[in-house]
């Protein structure tokens, strides 16, 4: 673990690994530290500020111990999916398999949101499967809201139309993220995401 500053009111936590990541965050908010205003996860780090000293920050942060099984500590959500994505043909053939198995490995898979970014409401959501799907060569000026996509080792839901080059596999009719809802984002670090198969639609 390294700690680096981020202005004169943040440090941020370095760590090794994605499962570090989860295991670290889900430890640090599950007894926040006095004077710690926000926690902000991402693949590889922990962003915290605080309205008190760094030096205490500082001191704070080195003694949190991760929590080994974090993706599996948090509350789950089941979304549906209708799997009749454009790159659900694409996604099958770099796996070298059938669609219909992308499907099931999809929705067999139990999925943790890692961290959030991109857009409102948008979490990289990550699993203990074997997924390493490479962007579109040409992105997509525009992605529908609820797509339902692959990229690395991650999956997600686009909560808006946006630009994107995610593998698109599927679209839900959830809404992920709405304004007027409280919360807003479904979505939130250490949720875990199961999908189920909703047929054609």
């Amino acid at each position: 673990m390294r700690l680096l500053p981020s202005g004169d009111r943040a440090l941020l936590v370095e760590l090794d690994d994605l499962d570090e990541v989860l295991g670290y965050y889900t430890a640090l908010t599950a007894d926040p530290p006095a004077d710690v205003v926000d926690v902000v996860p991402a693949a590889r780090t922990v962003l915290v500020t605080t309205s008190g000293s760094l030096d205490v920050l500082s001191r704070t942060l080195r003694a949190v111990t991760p929590i080994a099984g974090a993706r599996t500590a948090g509350d789950l959500i089941e979304i549906p999916v209708v799997y009749d994505g454009e790159d659900l043909p694409d996604v099958a053939e770099l796996l070298g398999c059938s669609t219909a198995e992308v499907v099931e490995r999809h929705t067999g898979d139990e999925w943790t949101v890692a961290f959030c970014g991109f857009a409102p409401g948008f979490g990289y959501l990550t699993s203990a499967g074997s997924w390493d799907i490479p962007r579109r060569e040409s992105p997509r000026t525009k992605v529908p809201t609820g797509a339902v996509a692959l990229a690395g080792e991650f999956s997600g839901v686009y909560p808006r139309e946006s630009p994107g080059g995610w593998q698109l596999i599927g679209r839900t009719p959830v809404r992920i993220f709405d304004s007027s809802r409280e919360p807003a984002a479904l979505f939130h670090p250490g949720r875990r995401v199961r999908f189920v198969d909703a047929g054609r639609g």
